[in-house]
């Protein structure tokens, strides 16, 4: 039998929300797995989801930049180690430089972006190094992404911690912008069912089957009591099966199909989302320098 700490406990209350005990109990049923642990607690409270997925635990910026003809966009995430940080003027320069030097450049990975060069003539690494010693915090670029389409490509920031790129054909201008706005607040995984994961709907027929077959219903009415839940999960998750958040009447998908539209990719960013912050004991900080 796996030991189970305090930390572990405290690890799962925080991803699920729910109480000590039920996590502790958790994590002894499932030998300290964290992960089975989860999907245990989904099955005996019929919890949606984890809440950790969706927690901010890092400061920064999304940054945005399309090409004046449309065709091309980027999306960027920059982070630093305060809120304070993300605010400043420098900060905020840089992240924007990125986001055009990445569409501009194409690059393909991280490590390639590094080298590539911004309009200052610095390459992005030194830029970043010139960033940190100027603001004395870390500064790294997390992730990006890039469309060049026939289309067009559409930006959405939410202040500046919520960024949608998005690839569309068809349409204006304001119903791009709607539909990039609708992503950042109803958050789809994906465009359309045929594109969610097979590992990601296996998890989740089992969870509901588990959780149907607690009702002592009979083996065919637990297949499509599963079938249901499965449908109404990837109505949730998808875009075209979503309400669209301006008029809840109407679904995404019927909305495309209205105005002869077609939404090729999108992606979204949350600054800091799946990253653990550290939490600072600063009275321990304080009493410890006291006894210097």
């Amino acid at each position: 039998m796996a030991e189970i700490t305090a930390g572990m406990v405290k690890d799962l209350r925080e991803a699920t929300g729910l109480g000590m005990m039920d996590c502790k109990k958790a994590l002894v049923e499932t030998n300290g797995d964290f992960k089975a642990a989860e999907e245990f607690l989904r099955i005996k409270s019929g919890a949606k989801a984890s809440k950790a997925a969706s927690r901010i635990a890092a400061e920064g910026l999304v940054s945005a930049f399309i090409s004046a003809d449309g065709k091309v966009g980027a999306l960027v995430e920059v982070n630093c180690e305060t809120d304070f940080m993300a605010k400043n003027d420098a900060f905020m320069a840089f992240a924007s430089n990125v986001a055009q030097a990445i569409a501009q450049n194409n690059p393909s990975d991280s490590e390639t972006l590094s080298s590539v060069v911004l309009a200052s003539g610095d390459s992005v690494e030194d830029a970043r190094k010139s960033l940190i010693m100027k603001l004395g915090e870390n500064v790294s670029v997390r992730r990006f992404v890039r469309y060049s389409t026939t289309g067009k490509v559409v930006a959405y920031l939410h202040g500046s911690k919520i960024g949608v790129l998005l690839d569309v054909s068809g349409g204006d201008d304001a119903l791009g912008k709607d539909l990039a706005m609708h992503i950042a607040a109803s958050k789809p995984v994906c465009v359309s069912k045929e594109q969610v994961s097979q590992e990601l709907l296996d998890t989740e027929r089992k969870v509901y089957t588990a959780q149907a077959a607690e009702s002592g219903k009979p083996a065919n009415i637990i297949e499509k009591m599963v079938d249901g839940r499965i449908a109404k999960y990837l109505a949730e998750v998808t875009l075209l099966g979503q309400p669209f958040v301006k008029d809840p009447d109407i679904l995404v998908e019927k909305l495309l199909s209205t105005h002869n539209v077609k939404v090729n990719a999108f992606q979204m960013f949350v600054v800091g989302e799946g990253i653990e912050k550290a939490v600072v004991d600063y009275a321990a900080e304080v009493a410890a320098a006291a006894k210097i």
